[in-house]
């Protein structure tokens, strides 16, 4: 089924050539986050096409990109003090995706070079800027190496090498995995084609995930009201603690 569709995404495509054009689909274009959202997996193929013959070496290599929606961060360091940890520097990074994942036909330093990499923003350190940091700190990347620590603990970066599957230079898929603590907008989906560690051809569409049902007018309301979400924020919690104290005293009579 994955094939046929490959081969009419060929069919299909009427623009005119170069050496080597990505044609590409997805299993889906948009994801729904509602109140049982547990996360979500989006396959992503396509098909090379080409006007001249293949050339055996150096051989094809193909790179799948993800990106949710980019944010500022600010990015604490903490430090001992009189015992106790606390907040001692911090490094604003300007921008950083909210998810970022990367999956690759081989090892990423074998298929893309460090200059290609610089040019297309394509690895995960190239995807976050920082440009400037406080004087006082002389290790900012360190910053910048923790914040996608903790979002590759967190399930929202990471890099799947050889992961993509590349059938006779010509055909391939990949799946890319969506956890369910990612957040709202539109995500970039890239393909590059490689060759050599250069790259010869890409593309790109974009996946539209947005929150539905109740986790919509919740996300709604605490935009546009925020007074009204805080005040019924305070009264939920409070109708639960009431509940829960009472089912304890009923527990503890009987």
């Amino acid at each position: 089924m994955i094939r046929a569709a490959l081969f009419l995404l060929l069919a299909l495509s009427g623009a005119p050539a170069a050496a080597e054009e990505v044609v590409m689909g997805l299993s889906k274009s948009s994801v729904s986050i509602s109140t049982d959202f547990d996360g979500s997996e989006i396959l992503i193929f396509g098909a090379v096409k080409r006007e001249v013959a293949i050339r055996p070496d150096p051989p094809l290599q193909v790179i799948v990109t993800v990106e949710g929606p980019k944010e500022p961060v600010t990015v604490w360091r903490k430090a001992r003090r009189l015992g106790i940890w606390v907040n001692s520097e911090a490094v604003e990074v300007d921008s950083a995706p909210t998810f970022y994942a990367v999956a690759t036909s081989a090892p990423l330093g074998e298929v893309l070079s460090e200059v290609e990499d610089l040019r297309h923003d394509i690895s995960i350190p190239r995807a976050i800027r920082s440009v400037g940091a406080p004087m006082t700190i002389l290790d900012s990347q360190s910053f910048t190496n923790a914040l996608i620590r903790i979002r590759e603990r967190a399930g929202l970066y990471h890099l799947d090498e050889g992961a993509v599957q590349l059938r006779e230079s010509t055909l391939f898929d990949t799946a890319i995995a969506m956890p369910a603590n990612i957040t709202e907008g539109l995500y970039m989906t890239r393909v590059f084609l490689t060759r050599g560690g250069k790259v010869v051809a890409s593309h790109s569409t974009e996946i539209d995930v947005r929150k539905v049902g109740l986790e919509r007018w919740l996300y709604n309301l605490s935009r546009s009201q925020p007074l009204i979400y805080g005040l019924m924020s305070i009264a939920i919690a409070v109708l639960a603690g009431w509940g829960a104290s009472a089912a304890f005293r009923a527990l503890k009579s009987g």
